[in-house]
């Protein structure tokens, strides 16, 4: 049995990372280790947060112990949960990265818990380089990453950045699992009166909250390419802005093609999210740059086959022609892909999804990280000249 504390967002907080977050703590619990979760007092200061709330109003995850304490742009803070966590003595603390302005809090507090020399530290990394760059990324990065034992990484391409701060951190790729705490689908029948939609309508479906490098408005371009209008098909986008919406709707004006989406564009409740992947027949990820996406395993926890671009990792996770199609981010070759899958058979895909699915199980995320907190401790006992 390991003690172990992940260090990240969770309830109350909303959105990906906090609910896998949540699952891994729940999968470890269920392998007998003691595992618990220190989120965030603050996380975000308001005026950074581009949504409408941080917050999630529904239920914490049973029997996950979350306690709130780290406030992100506090330095006194930072070195209170660093000493705590020293005093503790957890054996693994594990620490999400997705952005360099968590560096400074994350980096200090791993400083100081390093200096117990028993915890070991492994952070899994959603990216090493942001989407959206800003002055200092690389230097709040790097900082960081001199705080840490060992790596985890989700595809090759965020190794790839890694390995630009660090060429010999202990690292592992282990791709990111199904999201498989969500209901399970119902009929589409059910899914499209749930959601008011035509049942004679067929819809594909774009989710998850909208900014510019998630390519939305390559998809809405693509749904004005005649072939596709000529399917009658409709766009369901269920999401949140995270920047201003008239860009989109100057393009929908444009092209004449309202009829043709329907938004949706609030945060998506987790007892609300099998209604949209039931309804559709097909998810479409137009992303312009990527790392992977939690979207592509909610996909699969609902057996739905993709559409994706060929950026970041999306493609080693979406194998093309297997579980849907791999294009270029540009209108056309997203348009060709769509009518490619409505002019064939939509269940030919069913197959090779089910196939792909048993690569991304908990238990293998969890072996992975046991692996790093076992190489972590031979370089450690190898560094202090004990027997290996």
């Amino acid at each position: 049995m390991m003690r172990i504390v992940i260090c990240g967002p969770a309830h109350p907080y909303r959105g990906g990372i906090a609910a896998y977050n949540e699952r891994l703590a729940q999968q470890f619990l269920q392998e007998g280790d003691a595992a618990a979760i220190y989120t965030f007092r603050l996380q975000y200061p308001s005026f950074l947060f581009p949504g409408k709330t941080q917050y999630d109003d529904g239920y914490a995850p049973e029997g996950v112990p979350i306690t709130r304490a780290i406030n992100s742009v506090n330095p006194l803070n930072w070195l209170s949960i660093g000493f705590r966590l020293r005093r503790t003595r957890p054996d693994l603390l594990i620490m999400r990265y997705w952005l360099p302005f968590l560096a400074p809090a994350l980096g200090i507090i791993a400083r100081i818990v390093r200096t117990n020399r028993h915890t070991r530290i492994v952070t899994i990394f959603d990216n090493v380089v942001p989407h959206e760059k800003h002055i200092g990324d690389r230097l709040l990065t790097k900082f960081f990453v001199k705080s840490i034992d060992a790596a985890l990484v989700m595809t090759r391409a965020v190794e790839k950045d890694l390995r630009e701060f660090s060429a010999t951190m202990p690292c592992v790729i282990s791709p990111h699992p199904l999201f498989d705490n969500y209901s399970m689908p119902v009929s589409r029948a059910e899914a499209v009166i749930h959601l008011k939609l035509c049942p004679a309508d067929r819809h594909i479906l774009f989710f998850g909250f909208i900014r510019g490098y998630k390519g939305l408005d390559l998809l809405i371009r693509a749904m004005a390419d005649p072939a596709v209008k000529g399917l009658g098909i409709k766009l369901i986008v269920a999401g949140e802005f995270y920047e201003e919406s008239k860009s989109y709707f100057d393009i929908i004006h444009e092209l004449d093609i309202a009829d043709s989406i329907i938004f949706h564009s609030h945060f998506i409740h987790d007892n609300e999210v099998r209604y949209y992947f039931s309804a559709a027949s097909l998810v479409v990820q137009p992303y312009r740059s990527a790392t992977q996406s939690g979207v592509t395993q909610v996909a699969y926890h609902f057996n739905k086959p993709m559409v994706v671009t060929n950026v970041g990792g999306l493609a080693e996770i979406v194998p093309d022609g297997k579980c849907g199609f791999v294009v270029d981010p540009e209108p056309a070759a997203i348009a060709g892909a769509i009518v490619r899958f409505f002019e064939g058979d939509e269940n030919r895909f069913n197959e090779g999804i089910e196939e792909q699915k048993q690569l991304y199980s908990w238990d293998k995320l969890t072996e992975a990280i046991r692996s790093l907190a076992r190489e972590t401790q031979r370089r450690r006992r190898k560094v202090l000249g004990l027997k290996v």
